[in-house]
């Protein structure tokens, strides 16, 4: 899969040449490359952006340089679909994550917005979609690129080392992750819960259920709605809160 960012600041994406995700690209499962704006001004202080008509504050980012940038970055990846990465968009999530990653789904072209946007323009005839990390306003795009790239990037087959992980992970099927553990087996009186020391794998994925549901409930009950329809989650879950609800007071967490 091949991503292009249009972006002011293409040294942000070098994050990317790190971890699960620079490795992927080594291998070339997935390509990114920049295409800056600037590139495509014709003054000699490379202006790309201007205050806004009608006045208010800010600088808005001009509709000329961005609109070269993108015809640019359609030579590179025909057909692609072009995202602006703006708080108004739809919310990113793993499930948007796993669907762009999705071959039919075809490469991605992003739009890097800075200061106040972009030219509306831009937005009513250049962009397919609009996604948004969340109900907050950051300084530019790059960093939501970053984070959306490396989501779609671990559902791409083999792009992440035991395809088993990313199964597991928070979100993928719709609810929180189980805890995990490591070694030691008991630290500072604190002990591994013995069920995942025994050995029976039915009996720890059946743990792991439990808990995935139980921690879904503790802190994101509006995810479970769908998930505990099935007779055999909403089991587990109400095993999960009984359980929770017998246990004595919690002790202090830096005792």
């Amino acid at each position: 899969m091949k991503f292009v960012v249009i972006t002011l600041f293409p040294e942000i994406l070098e994050a990317l040449q790190l971890g699960v995700v620079g490795r992927a690209m080594q291998r070339q499962l997935l390509d990114v490359s920049c295409i800056n704006p600037r590139d495509y001004t014709e003054d000699k202080n490379k202006t790309v952006d201007d205050s806004p008509f009608g006045g208010g504050p800010g600088m808005v980012m001009m509709a000329k340089p961005l609109h070269q940038a993108i015809l640019a970055a359609k030579m590179k990846l025909p057909g692609a679909r072009v995202i602006y990465l703006s708080p108004q968009g739809k919310q990113f999530n793993q499930a948007l994550a796993k669907n762009a990653a999705e071959i039919k789904k075809g490469d991605l072209i992003m739009i890097a917005g800075r200061y106040e946007g972009i030219d509306q323009r831009i937005i009513d005839k250049c962009v397919d979609e609009e996604w948004s990390l969340g109900d907050y306003v950051i300084s530019g795009g790059e960093l939501a690129a970053l984070v959306m790239i490396d989501a779609i990037a671990r559902c791409i087959p083999g792009v992440v080392g035991d395809a088993g992980s990313v199964i597991d992970d928070s979100f993928y099927h719709g609810i929180l992750k189980h805890p995990q553990y490591t070694r030691p087996e008991s630290y500072n009186g604190w002990d591994v819960p013995k069920v995942l020391l025994s050995g029976n794998h039915r009996e720890i994925a059946r743990w792991r259920n439990k808990h995935s549901l139980g921690v879904t409930w503790l802190k994101r009950p509006d995810l479970l709605e769908e998930t505990t329809r099935q007779k055999e989650a909403q089991i587990l879950l109400n095993e999960f809160i009984e359980e929770y609800n017998q246990e004595p007071t919690r002790k202090k967490r830096h005792e």
